[in-house]
């Protein structure tokens, strides 16, 4: 019995629905990993096929396509080069299943379908799915491995049957997305399963954007001890060959490459970063317009722009009305020029005056309000939809989860865009990745080194400018209040009286909580935007447009 194994764990970057190219790009990893002596390469979850498929999964040509990739690579590993664990859909009697399939010699040695089928927050896989029965250890070169697929890995079932089956490792190939703390929560989660075992575990994540989602990779390795002693980097493609010892008490992975996991911060920048490069890339769009406001989101959102796409592929437009301060237009500028990217700068005055004159008549004897200032935004969408469609660009949406919670924006005007990269980000943490990305470069960023948002974006008062003097915390309370408060109504879903416990003023929750609901229909016709909190707008939260239900209101009656 051989007492020693190299097994390559491999996270990579899949377009969904592009399994040729996933499929080659599996191939072209083996390659490498077979020069550096790998005798089995672990890839993620839904290889072939990229993760999540949705419903795309149900199209039966879709089913076929993934078969034969699943062929292609069977028929290589024939080759005497490293097996192969890749997963894909498979339909069986009619039941299509979440598979991992052992590649090898030529032979589909065995076959694990996923038992347990996540169905809350972004999963839907009992849609999709159907469970798989409970399965035993693959037996390969006199090795009991027990497999086991992401959400397998967040029970403790299947763990605990692999063991009494005799697995003598864990390997739980996954399609985890990245949210605040969820790498600290997954690497509990595995070492719980090693505690309970006594058994080490390798996890090998996705890497890579698709949609909302952002996958970190992270992928690791953990000792019966529970101890990391590999661990692959952050938001890029990456692979390592671990090398496993049988010794006395079992099987002993033996230390490799460990990445320092990334601070917080860091990571929100990264995922971000990556969200948007591989929307627009997957996409096949040319590059990015941003509408330039002189604000700080919009900046960030250029600077996230050029950070992934490189500044050739970012077109800036300043569209200023008479509201728009001096200072707006040259920090606006400045920014521009910080990030060498095109700028253009289009007035949108005449187009104010000429929808004055033609509404007039129909407003006479009506005093002017929020619909001119919405009539400002809705002009400024147009002229960077216009600029879209005749360039090809895709438009960049620039508003925050701030704003998007309490409805501060316009349908039709800033809501407009292909993709929103700060949708899920709160405003006070706009400040901090803005100041944070000023001293910082993140590794893989085009953008340029140094302070690439000015000074006065970071410190002046925040302001849509669409009428004299006008500020945010007019109508808003203080960003790191309403954030806070923010939070746990939308992440926590707390009460009123919750929040009000937490020291908030609960006339302010009640107006605060009554503005949530009731902009949920500018949320569903808000674009697509990198998930980061445990509570996104559209993939997370779903609430009811139609929707009569106040907290506030039956509080008031109570009082009354």
């Amino acid at each position: 019995m051989n007492e020693r194994i190299k097994i390559a764990i491999v996270q990579l970057n899949p377009t969904l629905g592009a399994i040729d190219a996933n499929v080659e790009r599996m191939l072209e990893v083996r390659g490498d990993m077979a020069a550096a002596g790998a005798e089995l390469i672990v890839y993620q979850e839904l290889s072939v096929a990229g993760y999540p498929p949705e419903d795309l999964v149900l199209k039966p040509i879709f089913e076929d396509e993934c078969a034969r990739g699943v062929e292609r690579l069977r028929q290589v590993s024939a080759d005497g080069g490293p097996a192969m664990i890749i997963g894909a859909p498979r339909r069986v009697d009619g039941r299509l299943h979440n598979a991992a399939f052992l590649l090898a010699d030529g032979e589909i040695v065995a076959v694990i379908d996923k038992q347990e089928l996540p169905n809350y927050g972004v999963f839907d896989e009992k849609r999709v799915f159907e469970k798989g029965p409970v399965s035993e250890p693959i037996n390969f070169k006199g090795w009991s491995l027990g497999l086991m697929i992401c959400e397998d890995l967040w029970s403790p079932k299947a763990a605990g049957q692999l063991k009494e089956a005799g697995a003598e490792i864990l390997i739980a190939p996954h399609g985890s997305p990245f949210e605040i703390d969820k790498l600290e929560e997954r690497f509990e989660m595995a070492a719980s399963r090693v505690r309970e075992t006594g058994l080490p575990l390798i996890l090998v994540n996705q890497v890579g954007g698709q949609d909302e989602l952002v996958f970190d990779g992270n992928s690791f390795v953990l000792d019966a001890r529970g101890k990391v002693v590999v661990r692959l980097d952050s938001f890029r493609e990456d692979w390592e060959i671990v090398t496993l010892v049988r010794g006395e008490s079992g099987l002993e992975p033996q230390p490799g490459r460990n990445q320092e996991p990334q601070s917080t911060t860091r990571q929100i920048y990264q995922a971000l970063l990556l969200g948007l490069r591989d929307y627009i890339g997957k996409n096949h769009f040319p590059g990015v317009l941003v509408g330039l406001s002189g604000g700080i989101d919009s900046a960030l959102t250029a600077v996230l722009a050029v950070d992934a796409l490189g500044p050739d592929s970012v077109h800036a437009v300043m569209m200023p009305s008479p509201y728009t301060s001096v200072a707006s237009i040259e920090d606006a500028e400045a920014c521009a020029r910080a990030l060498g990217i095109t700028y253009r700068v289009i007035p949108i005055t005449p187009m104010m005056e000429a929808f004055e004159a033609a509404l007039s008549p129909t407003f006479e004897g009506h005093e002017p309000d929020t619909t001119e200032e919405n009539l400002q935004a809705r002009i400024r969408g147009n002229i960077l939809m216009a600029l879209s469609n005749k360039f090809g660009e895709m438009v960049i949406a620039t508003g925050n989860k701030s704003e998007l919670s309490v409805g501060y924006s316009t349908l039709y005007g800033d809501l407009c865009g292909g993709f929103a990269v700060l949708k899920d980000l709160y405003k006070t943490g706009v400040y901090e990745l803005s100041a944070w990305r000023n001293e910082n470069r993140p590794e893989g960023a085009l953008g340029p080194e140094g302070p690439v948002i000015p000074e006065n974006i970071l410190t002046k008062a925040p302001s849509a400018e669409l009428k004299p003097d006008q500020t945010d915390q007019d109508v808003l309370p203080p960003y790191d209040e309403l954030d806070r408060l923010l939070s746990l109504l939308v992440e926590d879903d707390a009460s009123l009286d919750d929040v009000v416990a937490q020291g908030f003023d609960r006339e302010t929750v009640a107006r605060i909580e009554h503005m949530i609901y009731i902009a949920e229909y500018k949320r569903r016709q808000a674009p697509p935007g990198v998930k980061i909190t445990s509570r996104q707008f559209g993939r997370d939260r779903r609430y009811p447009i139609t929707n009569s239900f106040r907290n506030a209101k039956r509080w008031r009656e109570e009082e009354a």
